[in-house]
């Protein structure tokens, strides 16, 4: 069965992250999931800091994301998961809380688009885990990861508000261990499992951030875990460059990869690491890509 979405690249992945969609890509393409770039998608924007100063632009801004999907008849794929809350929450707003459609769409009117509310928001891994499913990835497997230790990162925003974005149960998740354990590799179990990546705090306090991710980093080593797996980009440089940042500050010697989901699919795919451009990361997964080539 194939899968048709509007591609949402956000800002952060094709401005400091260029890697990731092309991994993304390599691996929808083997999945017969089909993504196409519209013209005229901008930023989502941020769910956090724009939304808590001016609620009534950040709906409108992103309800126009969405005008520009409905369009072209399609569903939404986010591969950002601040993008995924930012237009999902619209979304249900515009559907769900009295006078707000009407108000957005006096604002979009003065560039000549209409809110309808025909086009869903979809995750990257909502995707992975419904639409395409375990199976199916699995079946594309060529190399399984046997003996790699994941470390799952879900992040706040793939998960909560659950009545809102509604993917997976947000106190016992289980869709990332089974996209994981897809591959063959194995999901570890660690304390603070859920706790924040912190970007949210880092532009006001960059010591707690620091404490945060020392504190998510310390259990993930405990557990013995080869790799981190996100699936949010502002996650990956939380814990990819704040790695590199905490051992200066703090004094640590962390060097615990980061991966974005589809890099780990890529590799059990048989694409090899030199395409998935690990070059772009502080953390260089040297060890964990051996291990990985020596199975």
């Amino acid at each position: 069965m194939n899968h048709d979405y509007a591609l949402f690249l956000g800002c952060t992945i094709p401005n400091r992250l260029p890697h990731l969609e092309v991994s993304t890509r390599m691996i929808l393409k083997s999945l017969d999931v089909n993504v196409k770039d519209l013209p005229g998608f901008a930023c989502c924007p941020d769910p956090v800091g724009f939304s808590a100063i001016d609620r009534f632009t950040w709906l409108v801004l992103a309800s126009r994301n969405l005008v520009v999907a409905e369009e072209a008849g399609l569903d939404v794929l986010t591969l950002c998961s601040g993008c995924f809350e930012s237009l999902k929450t619209a979304n249900y707003v515009l559907k769900h809380e009295n006078g707000y459609k009407d108000k957005i769409n006096e604002a979009l009117a003065k560039v000549g688009k209409e809110y309808k509310g025909t086009s869903d928001v979809r995750h990257l891994l909502q995707v992975l885990y419904e639409d395409v499913g375990p199976e199916k990835i699995e079946a594309t497997v060529k190399k399984p990861l046997k003996g790699i230790k994941v470390a799952i990162h879900y992040g706040c925003h793939v998960l909560r508000p659950s009545e809102v974005v509604q993917v997976d149960d947000p106190f016992n998740p289980t869709s990332f261990e089974s996209i994981v354990k897809a591959t063959g590799a194995t999901p570890v179990d660690y304390q603070k499992k859920f706790l924040c990546c912190g970007v949210g705090v880092r532009s006001v306090d960059e010591d707690t951030t620091n404490k945060m991710i020392e504190e998510k980093l310390r259990y993930v080593r405990l557990a013995g875990a080869d790799l981190l797996c996100v699936v949010c980009p502002f996650c990956l440089i939380q814990y990819d460059i704040g790695q590199f940042q905490i051992n200066k500050a703090l004094g640590t010697d962390y060097e615990i990869p980061v991966f974005y989901y589809p890099h780990l699919l890529a590799l059990a795919q048989g694409i090899s690491a030199a395409e998935l451009n690990f070059k772009f990361q502080r953390i260089k997964p040297d060890a964990v890509l051996e291990k990985i080539e020596n199975l």
